[in-house]
C-alpha cells in the first residue's frame, strides 16, 4: 500500500516550535504580525501611524491620529489573561499538532497551570476556530450524512427519539478525483427539514451537487441543490459505498478521536465548538507546519471570550 502523503508529512516539532517561539519577546513579535500583517492599524479610526512605549512591561500603541491605546492583545483571545505569551503559543502547538485534539486536563499538565485556566485556554481557541469556519461554504460534490454524540442512557429512549444524543450534521466535498477537500460538522436542532433547510442555505454553495442517505429531513436539501439518493446494499459498509465513502471515513475518524480524546464533556452545550476544531483541523490537514501561524491569525481577529461568555452558552434540548 503507497504511503499517504498527508499522513505522514512533518509535522512542526517540538525542537523547531521551540526555536521559533521560545521566548516572550518572540511571541509578542509573532502576535504582532498575525494581528496586523501589514503594521500597526488603529482600531478606533483605523491610522497606521503609532506610538509604541512600555508600561509595566507591557507593550502599547498610541495612534498619533486619534490618540487612542491598545495593547498587544486588546480586542484578542488572549485579552485579560495574566499568563505569558508563551504558555498561549505553548497551547497554539499542543492543539494544532495533535492528531486527534487534545483534552483540557491534559493540557493542564503540559501547561502547568489549573485546570480552570487550561479550560479557559482551549474553549477560547476553540471558540476562535469555531468563528473562522462559520461562514464556511461547500462546493461540487458534497457527501452528507446525519450523525449523532452521546449514547446510552438506562431508562431513556432508544434510536433517533433518545434524550442523551445530540444530532449533527457533516459534509465532505470532494474534489474531481473524488478525493474529499474540505468539510463542514456542525450541530443541528433537529433532522427535520425545516432544520436541514436553514442548514443548506448557510452551508451549500449554490451549484453544490448532495449525496446522502435516505433520511426524509434531506429532502429539504433537494429544493436548491442537485439531490441523490445512495442506498447501501445489505452488508456493505458505509465506507465502501459510491457517494458515501468519505463522509463515512472522516465520521468514523471523528468519533474515534472523541471517544479517545474527551471522555466526558458537555455535548448539549459545547458541541458546536467541538466539531468546529474537528473541521478547522481536517480543513487544514495538509499543512501541519503552518498550523500553529494560522491558528494564532484565528485567534488574533477573535474578539475577547471572558469565561462567563464561554460557559454562557444556550444548551441543547431534545424534542
Amino acid at each position: 500500500m503507497p504511503m499517504n502523503r498527508v499522513q505522514f508529512q512533518p509535522g512542526l516539532s517540538l525542537p523547531e516550535f521551540l526555536h521559533i517561539y521560545g521566548t516572550e519577546a518572540a511571541c509578542e513579535q509573532a502576535l504582532a504580525q498575525a494581528r496586523w500583517p501589514a503594521g500597526f492599524v488603529c482600531s478606533r479610526c483605523a491610522g497606521a501611524n503609532a506610538h509604541r512605549f512600555q508600561r509595566f512591561g507591557q507593550a502599547y500603541w498610541q495612534c498619533r491620529a486619534c490618540r487612542a491605546q491598545t495593547s498587544l492583545r486588546a480586542g484578542t483571545v488572549f485579552a485579560s489573561s495574566k499568563l505569558p505569551l508563551t504558555t498561549w503559543f505553548l497551547a497554539l502547538y499542543l492543539i494544532s499538532q495533535s492528531k486527534n485534539a487534545i483534552a483540557a486536563l491534559e493540557l493542564r499538565r503540559h501547561l502547568g497551570v489549573c485546570y480552570r485556566s487550561a479550560w479557559r485556554i482551549k474553549h477560547k481557541l476553540m471558540q476562535a476556530m469555531t468563528a473562522r469556519e462559520a461562514g464556511r461554504q461547500l462546493e461540487g460534490i458534497v457527501q452528507v450524512d446525519d450523525a449523532y454524540l452521546g449514547g446510552e442512557r438506562t431508562g431513556g429512549k432508544a434510536g433517533r427519539g433518545s434524550e442523551n444524543k445530540r444530532p449533527f450534521l457533516i459534509a465532505v466535498a470532494t474534489d474531481e478525483a473524488g478525493h474529499p477537500r474540505q468539510a463542514v460538522i456542525e450541530p443541528v436542532s433537529a433532522f427535520s427539514k425545516t432544520a436541514l433547510a436553514d442548514w443548506a442555505i448557510r452551508r451549500l454553495a449554490p451549484g453544490a451537487e448532495v449525496y446522502s442517505d435516505g433520511l426524509g429531513a434531506f429532502r429539504a436539501v433537494a429544493q436548491r441543490h442537485a439531490h441523490t439518493v445512495i442506498q447501501a446494499p445489505p452488508g456493505k459498509a458505509g465506507t465502501e459505498v459510491d457517494g458515501a465513502r468519505w463522509v463515512n471515513v472522516v465520521l468514523g475518524n471523528l468519533k474515534r478521536s472523541l471517544d479517545g480524546t474527551c471522555h466526558a464533556f458537555g455535548f448539549f452545550k459545547y458541541a458546536e465548538r467541538y466539531l468546529a476544531e474537528a473541521a478547522w483541523r481536517f480543513n487544514r490537514r495538509f499543512n501541519l507546519k503552518a498550523l500553529v501561524p494560522r491558528l494564532l491569525v484565528t485567534a488574533a481577529a477573535c474578539p475577547p471570550w471572558p469565561e462567563s461568555a464561554l460557559r454562557n452558552v444556550p444548551v441543547y434540548r431534545p424534542c
